[in-house]
């Protein structure tokens, strides 16, 4: 398995910057941030890594670029793909929301919908890429992929400075990794709250097994946290001392992302309100002066939908 370093996220900063946006922090009570990725170009940090992986590549195929998602990522790989002049096609499960397979066709993606979880629809893309020569944008498995979600960390402690502890949301892991090798200190960096729905612990249950391991996938966060095993980079990473993983039952997560909507008016789907639901249900219990910043990641969302799911 190839490292990751904080030299590689500093270095995808310098490339991607002028393609991605500088997402804002919003101070909701003393020492309590909320970094909001969910306002990125395509709607989450996604576009980070998808940028990163396709100018590390020097000139794309002339097959363009291939790529499995449960939509986010998708759209992110579309969108950059588009501003890079190269064709996309992309490969979502059956459970990819109606939202995001709108989303792909407006960018100009070719879809494939096949599978019922990730994973197949990954197994797919892959045979595709190997037939077709595209290059293979990984969602989560990829060190530019993860070194480019990496800079959302590097960019935070640039905005509010040190930082005790932050909140992200884990699905195949490339996220929650990036961000921990972004923020990155000489005293070592922040404690890096893991945060995974109860019905998809890709993390929790590769720590308890002490490597990446095949996990059931349901639930309300499942077509944007919907990885059936954890990345193995991610666990390289995420295995230590400086990460807790805790879970958050559905319930929570539509609570949090009601609570996002009615306080803050932000529109985030399911998977960009799990680290909140953590801080918000009190699974993680901040100690008095503690400084958290929580990610809200995506927002690939029916508004309609806010109030009543």
């Amino acid at each position: 398995m190839t490292t990751v370093t904080h030299e590689d996220v500093r270095a995808a900063a310098r490339r991607i910057a002028g393609h991605v946006l500088r997402t804002p922090v919003l101070e909701i009570a003393p020492g309590l941030w909320l970094k909001l990725e969910l306002l990125q170009h395509s709607g989450s940090f996604k576009v980070r890594g998808a940028f990163n992986r396709m100018l590390s590549a020097g000139e794309l195929p002339e097959s363009g670029v291939i790529a499995a998602s449960g939509g986010n990522h998708g759209l992110a790989v579309a969108f950059t793909a588009r501003a890079l002049g190269a064709r996309a096609e992309i490969f979502v499960p059956e459970v990819t929301s109606p939202v995001k397979v709108a989303g792909l066709a407006a960018l100009g993606a070719r879809i494939t919908q096949t599978g019922v979880i990730y994973a197949e629809a990954a197994e797919a893309a892959a045979k595709r890429a190997a037939e077709t020569g595209a290059l293979q944008v990984h969602a989560y498995d990829q060190p530019e992929v993860v070194a480019g979600q990496g800079t959302t960390g590097l960019e935070l402690v640039e905005q509010i400075g040190e930082v005790d502890t932050v909140l992200a949301a884990v699905g195949g892991g490339g996220f929650a990794a990036g961000i921990a090798l972004g923020t990155v200190t000489p005293g070592g960096g922040p404690r890096i709250v893991a945060v995974e729905p109860e019905r998809i612990p890709t993390l929790n249950a590769a720590l308890r097994a002490g490597g990446p391991v095949p996990v059931e996938v349901g639930g309300v966060g499942a077509d944007a946290l919907g990885a059936s095993t954890l990345g193995g980079l991610a666990f390289e990473v995420l295995s230590g001392p400086r990460v807790d993983s805790v879970l958050v039952t559905d319930e929570a997560i539509v609570a949090a992302r009601r609570t996002l909507w009615e306080r803050h008016r932000l529109a985030a789907e399911p998977a960009g309100a799990a680290a909140y639901a953590a801080l918000l249900s009190g699974v993680y219990r901040p100690a008095p002066g503690e400084r958290v910043a929580v990610v809200v990641c995506g927002s690939n969302t029916d508004p309609g939908t806010l109030t009543t799911a």
